[in-house]
């Protein structure tokens, strides 16, 4: 039991110098350098993640077989129309509300790489750090704990320059919508209008599952092979009553 406690604490202690570690080597590496998943966001990734949002938000209306009614006064005659062909769903999809502020719910997963440290949740890390708070940890990350998950600067950044695009290129959206949506929106806005053709390398990058860093593998196998220890040891001693069980039952 006291064994299984101090391996606890000294694999918090490992753990917390990893996370000051990955901190101070990725200051390192130099603000804006390709390693630093800190980086501010490029264009390519900012017009990746509205086209995302957006096709999302459109997905989700277009499967409503709703109609609505269209015209003024008394005397005009109404006419119905499919609201997934109307001018209304897409002004709903980009302001209601604004599409990029679905952006602020992406964090930066530093243990992935490119584009794919934007994304929603928390990342490995935070959610690590979060658990050993739930548990009673006093874990000190230099600011308080109800910021843990405000918004980083690349986040804020990539926020910023979504509005930009949406504005810079709303007739080109509004043109897709009406006549092209059988094209791939990435395609369409992001590819062919809104980025240079040396600046489209992260429209090919996908998630492809969770994959777990190689230190958290080695903290499972740790917390794994303690857990195994802790079992043996009262597997033996089950063990050893058993057979002190029967010794007594010969004697009789």
């Amino acid at each position: 039991m006291h064994k299984t406690k101090h391996f606890a604490q000294a694999w918090l202690l490992l753990f917390m110098f990893v996370v000051h570690f990955e901190i101070i080597q990725s200051d390192d590496k130099g603000e804006g350098g390709l390693d630093d998943p800190h980086r501010d966001p490029s264009l390519c990734e900012v017009c990746k993640y509205l086209a995302t949002e957006l096709k999302g938000r459109l997905d989700e209306t277009g499967k409503t077989h709703d109609v609505i009614e269209t015209g003024y006064g008394f005397d005009e005659k109404k006419k119905k129309k499919e609201y997934k062909k109307t001018e209304l769903r897409l002004i709903e999809a980009l302001n209601d509300p604004h599409v990029c502020e679905k952006i602020l719910e992406y964090n930066v997963h530093a243990e992935r790489k490119g584009s794919l440290r934007f994304a929603k949740g928390r990342s490995q890390t935070m959610e690590t750090l979060h658990n050993l708070v739930d548990k009673g940890v006093n874990v000190e990350l230099g600011i308080p704990y109800d910021m843990w998950d405000t918004p980083s600067a690349g986040v804020a950044e990539m926020h910023r320059k979504c509005f930009k695009i949406v504005e810079d290129f709303e007739e080109s959206i509004e043109e897709w919508y009406w006549n092209h949506q059988e094209k791939d929106l990435t395609t369409y806005l992001c590819a062919n209008q809104v980025l240079r053709k040396d600046d489209q390398e992260c429209l090919s990058e996908k998630f492809g599952g969770e994959k777990k860093s190689k230190k958290a593998k080695q903290s499972e196998r740790k917390s794994t092979k303690a857990s195994s220890n802790t079992e043996t040891g009262k597997s033996k001693g089950d063990n050893g009553q058993h057979d002190h069980a029967r010794e007594k039952k010969q004697e009789l």
